[in-house]
Order: structure tokens, then sequence, then C-alpha cells
């Protein structure tokens, strides 16, 4: 009763008080006290929606929340994560070693994953680091796309660029070396052992390398040759690159093609856009009239033939390597091997399978994003994970091992499905009902409002919570209570089995 007396003297000195904010101040300060007192004296204390701990699911850890939606921290297994949703999260896991900090998620983020860290800001500027596979440093910025930078202890890594004055990139923007000044008045970049000099781009380039040289004055004219070269592959096995010889004139009306030279499947490809295109070669044939409208294909490799007018409106194919019914909008039924793809009054119904060799999946929307039902089963186990999506009301997830968790209201999870950012940072704000279920440990939880409704059980323990813990249950193995107000009301002691 102790803490019952401080508040009490509390209380009296706040409504001495002749300041109306130093009441105020006085009754926050009450508030504060008796809650730290009360979750002090009571470890099981639950006042959901002002504060609520409570254990996993799994049974690997606890969960704890205050204040609505506006703080929580999650201990699971060696994984920590506390946040301050939506303003800043902080999730760290110590054993793999792994470290994130998110500030108003994907405003500025910072990640770290054993040696390697990236600071990032609205996916434009950028300062990462870190030790690489090669056991090299390197420390890079970005100012996308003004500035570029980067120190490494390799100096050959090394490189600065002021976009588009003066610099030098290495294996960045998808290329091997990027070289400018002023561009576009010059750059020259290098992927694999293509070098392409570009003057005044898109308009002149000219490429060697690898037995290979071209030109081009686009859209007006362009030519290159490629001779066939031989390389030797990671086996030891000498493999062929075909050569080629490409050219084309008021690009794109016409264009003409030799691919595959020196291969099993060399290609020819002639076209006068828009009146046609063909390809020719052992494995396939297409012809096109009034291109891309009407278009006829055999496909010996794959075993089909394909008629399309007009595309994409029309489309049939028949064989054993694909089916295809097409009249759009109105329905399609697409079959392969491997895949199929259906649709009746588009967008309305879609629904999508692939077939890999130990994984099957199928999924299934109505109008985009407004419902989907994506299932993925294990060959090899019979088992199934699913995720269920009806925007913006639910989702729904199960995993392999029947575990599952629904939440009500999720107005971004079904764009950006397991998004981790959106849900550390965001899914808590909207989340007004989260259920789990262990199928493994016969456990589980609901919550109703952030906790203003709680319930877990395990096979240890049941909890249940309502209106800020006015009313409690709690159970376990040795009793049960019940609290009114925070006040036990009632509490039996269970006998073991067989005893009395």
């Amino acid at each position: 009763m102790d803490f019952i007396r401080n508040i009490l003297v509390i209380h009296k000195g706040v409504w001495t008080q002749k300041n109306s904010f130093a009441r105020s101040r006085g009754s926050w300060a009450v508030i504060f006290c008796l809650l730290s007192q009360v979750v002090l004296a009571n470890p099981d204390f639950h006042a959901g929606p002002l504060f609520d701990d409570s254990p996993l699911v799994s049974g690997m850890g606890h969960r704890t929340e205050a204040l609505g939606p506006l703080f929580y921290y999650q201990k699971e297994d060696s994984e920590k994560t506390w946040a301050l949703p939506p303003f800043y999260s902080h999730n760290v896991d110590p054993v793999v070693p792994m470290k994130e900090d998110d500030f108003l998620y994907p405003l500025l983020t910072y990640e770290r994953f054993g040696s390697q860290y990236r600071w990032q800001l609205i996916q434009l500027i950028s300062w990462a680091g870190g030790e690489d596979p090669d056991s090299l440093k390197n420390k890079r910025t970005t100012l996308f796309p003004f500035y570029f930078h980067q120190r490494s202890t390799n100096p050959d890594k090394d490189y600065t660029a002021f976009f588009p004055f003066y610099g030098h990139l290495k294996d960045r923007l998808f290329r091997d070396r990027i070289s400018f000044v002023m561009f576009p008045i010059y750059g020259e970049s290098k992927k694999r052992d293509i070098v392409t000099d570009n003057y005044f781009y898109p308009f002149f380039h000219l490429r060697h390398g690898n037995g290979l040289h071209g030109w081009q004055l686009w859209p007006l004219y362009g030519a290159e040759h490629k001779v066939v070269t031989y390389r030797t592959n990671s086996w030891g096995e000498t493999e062929t690159n075909g050569g080629y010889n490409k050219y084309f004139a008021l690009w794109p009306i016409h264009f003409w093609q030799d691919n595959g030279i020196g291969t099993a499947n060399p290609e020819k490809i002639r076209a006068e856009i828009p009146f046609y295109y063909i390809q020719r070669s052992p494995m396939r044939d297409s012809t096109s009239v009034l291109w891309p409208f009407f278009d006829w294909i055999e496909d010996r490799e794959k075993k089909y033939h394909e008629w399309e007018g007009p595309y994409p409106f029309v489309v049939i194919a028949r064989g054993e390597g694909k089916t295809t019914t097409r009249f759009f909008p109105l329905f399609s039924f697409a079959h392969t091997r491997a895949s199929e793809s259906d649709f009746v009054l588009w967008p309305l119904y879609k629904f999508n399978g692939a077939q890999g060799e130990s994984l099957d999946r199928r999924r299934t929307r109505i109008l985009f994003y407004l419902f989907q039902n994506t299932v993925d089963r294990n060959k090899e186990t019979g088992k199934d994970k699913r995720r269920v999506d009806l925007w913006p009301l639910f989702v729904y997830h199960k995993a392999f091992n029947g575990n599952s968790r629904l939440q009500l209201v999720a107005p971004l999870e079904s764009f950006v499905p397991d998004n981790r950012g959106i849900e550390r940072n965001w899914s808590p704000l909207w989340s007004v009902w989260r259920s789990e279920k262990d199928v493994v440990r016969d456990a589980g939880s609901q919550s109703l409002l952030w906790n203003l409704y709680h319930h877990d059980r395990s096979p240890e323990a049941k909890n249940f919570s309502l209106l800020f813990g006015v009313f409690q249950y709690q159970s376990n193995a040795e009793r049960s209570r019940i609290r009114l107000l925070f006040i036990p009301v009632l509490s039996l002691h269970k006998h073991p089995a067989g005893t009395k």
C-alpha cells in the first residue's frame, strides 16, 4: 500500500497549486507515477493501449507496446526491434550480424550487414562502405545523378565524377567503366570487353572490342560487325561466341541483321517498319505484316504455331510447347510446360501459375491489387504457404509449417509485400486487429485497437485483458485469477491432476 500512499501525497500537492499549468503537469506526473508503480509491483500488468507486455506466439521472445501504436519493443531469439512509428525504428541482430535504422521510412535509412553499411536518403543520396567479397575496403558517396565518389584500399577501384562536367565511374550503372567530359558531348563506357565512344549522345557513337567494330549516326544510319570468337568456360570447355552483321537506316523504319553466325542457330532478320518484319532461323520463323498487329510464328524448338492479329487483342497458339487463346479484353487462356496465364474480363480476373523443380506457385487476382491469393506448394513435402490480400481491408499469411497471421487494415502491404520497412514503421499505425497462430506450439494471440482488447494463449498460460486493463483474466498451471481496476477480486489455486 506504500505506492497508493505516495500517489495520494502527490495528488494533494498537485491540487494545492494555484497555477493551472502546474496542475496539468502534476496530473500527468500522477498518472506516470501510478503506471510506473503498478508495473513495477506487477510484472503481469496489462493496460492496453496505454501499456502491454506479452510473450510472442512463437514462444521465443516478447513484445512490449505503449501509447497505442506509437511505441513498441520486440525481442525474438537474438533479434531486437524498438520503434516510434512512423518516425523511427531500430532493428539489430548481433548473431547475423545485422543492424537497420529507419527515419520516417523510406525517407532516410541505414543498413549494416557484417562490415558493409549504407546510409540512403530518398534513394538519391547515399553513403556506403565496408569490406567487399574480395576483402577490399571501399567508401562510396552518391548524390544521384550529379556526384559519384569512391575510395578503396585498391587504388584501381577509386573514382570521382561530377555529372555532366567530368568524371570516371567503375562498376556502376550496369557498366564496368564509364568516363565522360561535358556529357552528352563525350562519353565512353565499357561492358566486359566492348567499348562504346559516344559523341553528342545519342546521335553518334563508335564501338569496338573482341572482334567487334561498328558506328552509328542516329537515327540516319548505323552498322556493326562481329566475327566469330571463342572462350573457355569455367569447366575448361571451349564455347563459340557467334558473330553478327547489323545495320539500320532511318531507325526504326529499316533494319537488317544476321545473328548467330558460326553457331547451330544462325538467324536472319529483315524489316521495313511498319510494313513487315521477317525472322528466319532453323529453330524459329516469324512473319509480321503491319507490325506489330499481324504475326505468324512457327517455333520448331518449343513445338508450337502462333497467329496474332490484331496483336495484342487476338492471339491463337497451338502445339506441345504452348497453347493460347486470347480475345482481349474478354478472355485469355495461355499454357506452357512450366507456366499458365489466364484472364477473364481483364483486369476483373487474372490467374498466373508457374512450376519449378520443387515449387509450384498459383496466384489469383481480381482488379489488380483489390484481391490477391498466392499459394506456393512444396512438391517434395506437399505443404504449402499462402498469402491473401483484400485491399485495403486485410492481409493474411500462412507459412509452410502452418503458422498464420491476420492483419485488418493494410493500405500499403498489398503493393509492397513482405517489406520489412513498411511492417516495422507503418503497419502498427493502422493494424486495428492482429491475430497470430502457432500450430506447432498450439499457441495464439489476438489484439483489437492496439490492445484495447488483448488475448494470448499457450500450453503454459492464458491471458485476457480489456478496456485499458480494467478487466483482466490470467491462468497458468498453478492458479487462475481475475482483476477489476487492477485489483485482484478472485484467485483460485489449481490442484495437480489426481490430487485433492
